[in-house]
């Protein structure tokens, strides 16, 4: 099956300072976690809040995406920890 993101929901995971969205190939949900150090390059200098971080998610989404399928492919696992390495940034 292919990777597929037919719910659009994201949140914010304050705990792993990470926004959570799920894939799924076929029946099985993929659990993804993206660092908001990602998002963080694009927004304004004050302390980014969870509404700023969600949105940034929302102008990303496809490129995102776009990664969390790379990702997936390569790993195959049911939670899938994207990192600064997946966008082609240095750690």
């Amino acid at each position: 099956m292919t990777l597929s993101f037919p719910n659009p929901s994201r949140s914010y995971d304050e705990s792993r300072h990470s926004v959570r969205f799920v894939g799924h190939d076929g029946l099985t949900q993929i659990r993804f976690f993206l660092p908001v150090s990602i998002l963080a390059d694009d927004l304004i200098t004050r302390m980014p809040t969870e509404t700023d971080y969600l949105s940034a998610f929302d102008g990303k989404r496809k490129d995102i995406f776009q990664v969390a399928r790379k990702a997936y492919e390569s790993r195959r696992r049911d939670m899938i920890e994207l990192d600064p390495t997946s966008f082609g940034r240095s750690a």
